[in-house]
């Protein structure tokens, strides 16, 4: 009897932000292995801010899922069948598998065997993933943090910021996190140790941002863009980098908003704006990974997950993402190992 494969599809371009009727729910049988094929079980599937660019029509790093394809996902899994002696059953990988149960595809498609086994797999799409990757190139490399520098990150709580501030102490930084609400607040100061937490819903936040930055800002890693980075940009010292990673703010990118303008802070400052794809960096990321594995296991590295159990859960995810619903790296559970 085939397997029957469960799939997430988009089913329309979505204006803004993905919706949950965007996306339609499938079944379809799995296809019968190739020579030089194998087939993956998917376990996790992730859900990333970036996905919303994915099903864009606007222009962006990446070609847009086409209407009528599974969604676009990095997921972990197992290798549960093969016709390439080099990827035994049993393996553990990860890839672009995309929001369904299976995955047929040839090696060319695994971006890598998860070989932390003493570490949940889950992991492999967080921490060990590209959001921990993200936050170590984007930080160490773009960033150069110096000890006693002062770094701001923005969606402090989140999968990459939680992160970037973490490692940002590891370099021996003062360390401020922006968030919304108390609750991702607290959690910035209790879990993920930021020196200065704020909420930039609170209406003193200006003055509190102002109070906290006290000598300037070194170093913002940027993952909203808008109003937020707005007022970090004021507090520039001479010589910041900013790391522009996300424009999570932005709710509409055709036509993009208009601001302030942010040329004048840079040439005052002498300060270095620079955007990052984590995808072009891929040479970095096994030395990365050793780095986040070492620390992860030493608990100087912690993080959240935020699991859904269903695959009837990835339609509003995305959209779930963008309302502050998840603690943690969200993630979907679609089966056990």
């Amino acid at each position: 009897m085939s397997l029957i494969n469960r799939q997430v599809l988009l089913k329309s371009r979505p204006q803004g932000i993905p919706q949950a009727d965007n996306f339609s729910l499938s079944s379809a049988p799995v296809p019968a292995l190739l020579p030089g094929q194998v087939r993956v079980r998917n376990i996790y599937l992730s859900v990333e801010p970036a996905m919303r660019g994915w099903v864009s029509a606007v222009r962006n790093y990446s070609e847009p899922v086409p209407i009528g394809g599974v969604m676009r996902s990095f997921t972990v899994g197992v290798v549960d069948a093969s016709s390439d002696p080099a990827w035994p059953e049993g393996t553990w990988v990860t890839g672009l598998f995309g929001w369904q149960d299976y995955a047929v595809v040839t090696a060319s498609a695994i971006d890598r065997v998860i070989t932390d086994r003493d570490l949940p797999m889950s992991t492999a799409l967080g921490v060990l993933g590209i959001n921990g990757l993200t936050a170590h190139h984007g930080l160490l490399k773009i960033g150069e943090p110096q000890p006693g520098q002062t770094v701001v990150v923005s969606t402090a709580a989140g999968a990459v910021g939680s992160c970037v501030g973490q490692i940002a102490k590891l370099m021996g930084c003062r360390t401020i996190g922006i968030t919304g609400g108390e609750r991702k607040r607290q959690l910035c100061l209790d879990t993920f140790g930021y020196d200065h937490a704020l909420d930039y819903k609170s209406e003193a936040f200006a003055e509190q941002l102002a109070q906290a930055c006290g000598g300037g800002v070194d170093i913002y890693f940027d993952n909203t863009a808008g109003p937020i980075s707005d007022a970090v940009m004021r507090h520039l010292r001479p010589g910041a980098r900013v790391v522009v990673c996300g424009t999570a703010s932005i709710s509409n990118w055709d036509p993009l908003p208009q601001g302030p303008r942010v040329e004048r802070h840079l040439l005052i400052n002498r300060a270095r704006m620079q955007g990052f794809v984590i995808f072009d960096h891929r040479d970095g990321f096994a030395d990365a990974l050793v780095d986040l594995a070492g620390w992860v296991r030493q608990g100087k590295l912690r993080y959240l997950e935020d699991v859904l159990d269903g695959i009837e859960h990835a339609p509003d995810a995305i959209a779930s993402l963008y309302r502050g619903d998840n603690l943690g790296k969200r993630l979907i559970r679609i089966a056990s190992i």
